[in-house]
């Protein structure tokens, strides 16, 4: 039987991150608390040091190490936050750290481990594979390893996060967090649970690498066949034996989202709400948008992390623009007369629709002789508006054809 980690351990954790950690702020959230009629908070750990919250766990289990095992450096796997965190940690500390990461890392991620001090691997194709050449590592050299989230300094030190935000926002019903391999929604859910039982604790995983839901009805962890998300930050294909404890016994509730939920609250939290936070940190808002969970106000919801990859959010944003309808690919077809498209494009404008980008097509086989295929992406103000333009389209005659999406 697993030993719980106790608030003891989470009020401990917290008295050595002192002064080493950023308490985070609790901003209000105006359209989580229109969408719910009730007050509703985002815990900004997106603005914690090094990205994201992991950097609590981290250095409380490095500080705890002791000199011979500080001598021998640390290891870690990470797809990105982790590793920062245990750098960070690691030079705080005075140890060396060697981090594994997958090869497909996102860029920012990498260059940001680098320049905590750490040696960066890049090893397999998920964080899975990456854990097990850090683990082969620690066998080979002594180096100690710095699990992710199966550990018990780790999740006591990734429970802080509660004991701020029942600090913060005392009546807070319910707590919303984005779920991984667990160790951030165990720590949390010892320290509320134990501060307040009445708090529900719900977590939110990605539903295409949700490994939480079938490993609670069998009763064990199990590990996912296989998983993909542009959540990275939470694509884990199994749950740790510790934290599947800790979240059986503590946890409310599992959940999960779709990608364009996590597109939508994405875009979301960068134009409402001001906040930059990468696709793990914003699943917990994307589950109150989407309406997959039953929640109680007042609400604080986790952005559990911010390093998100420049390149990545513009694709989330045109994906968000997407699946909120205001960003429509189209295809025309039309006869191929001077004119026709300037035609096309006057009845676009007096749509009051905005053209991105336009492509003219004659080669296409599809193609009658004499017709012409317009691919076009456009900018609406909604789906009701991108409904308005394709009938006046089709009313005027053109073919118009909605694109699927990428």
């Amino acid at each position: 039987m697993t030993e719980l980690v106790s608030l003891d351990d989470v009020r401990a954790a917290r008295e050595l991150l002192a002064g080493v950690i950023r308490i985070t702020p609790l901003e209000p959230s105006r359209p989580l608390s229109a969408a719910l009629g009730g007050p509703a908070w985002l815990k900004c750990e997106n603005l914690q040091r090094a990205g994201s919250y992991k950097v609590r766990g981290a250095y409380v289990r490095i500080s705890r190490l002791s000199a011979q095992e500080r001598a021998r450096g640390v290891v870690a796997a990470s797809a990105g936050n982790h590793a920062q965190g245990v750098a960070l940690a690691a030079g705080l500390v005075g140890t060396h750290a060697t981090v594994f990461m997958p090869v497909n890392a996102p860029l920012p991620k990498v260059a940001a481990t680098k320049g905590y001090g750490a040696q960066v691997e890049l090893v397999g194709a998920t964080v899975d594979e990456s854990l097990v050449a850090a683990q082969t590592f620690a066998e080979r050299t002594g180096a100690v390893l710095i699990h992710p989230f199966d550990h018990q300094d780790v999740i006591a030190g990734q429970g802080t996060v509660a004991l701020e935000i029942l600090e913060q926002c005392p009546e807070v019903k319910t707590i919303v967090t984005g779920v991984g391999g667990g160790g951030l929604i165990s720590g949390m859910a010892v320290a509320a649970k134990a501060l307040r039982p009445d708090v529900r604790v719900i977590g939110v995983q990605a539903a295409s690498a949700a490994a939480f839901p079938p490993s609670l009805v069998a009763g064990e962890p199990v590990r996912l066949p296989a998983f993909a998300t542009i959540a990275d930050g939470i694509a884990v294909g199994r749950p740790g034996d510790i934290t599947f404890t800790h979240v059986r016994k503590l946890v409310d509730e599992i959940v999960t989202v779709t990608e364009e939920d996590i597109s939508r609250a994405l875009l979301m939290l960068l134009e409402r709400g001001k906040q930059v936070v990468e696709p793990a940190g914003a699943v917990g808002v994307a589950a109150v948008l989407a309406g997959v969970v039953e929640v109680e106000t007042p609400l604080v919801a986790v952005l559990s992390g911010g390093n998100i990859d420049p390149l990545l959010m513009l694709r989330v944003i045109e994906h968000g623009l997407a699946a909120a309808g205001r960003y429509l690919r189209v295809t025309v077809r039309c006869s191929d007369r001077p004119g026709q498209l300037a035609s096309l494009l006057s009845e676009i404008a007096e749509q009051r629709a905005n053209v991105v980008d336009v492509e003219h097509q004659r080669a296409n086989p599809h193609l009658r002789l004499g017709e012409v295929e317009v691919a076009l992406s456009v900018e609406t103000r909604g789906v009701e508006h991108s409904d308005m333009l394709i009938s006046a389209l089709r009313a005027s005659g053109y073919q118009v054809t909605i694109a699927p999406e990428a």
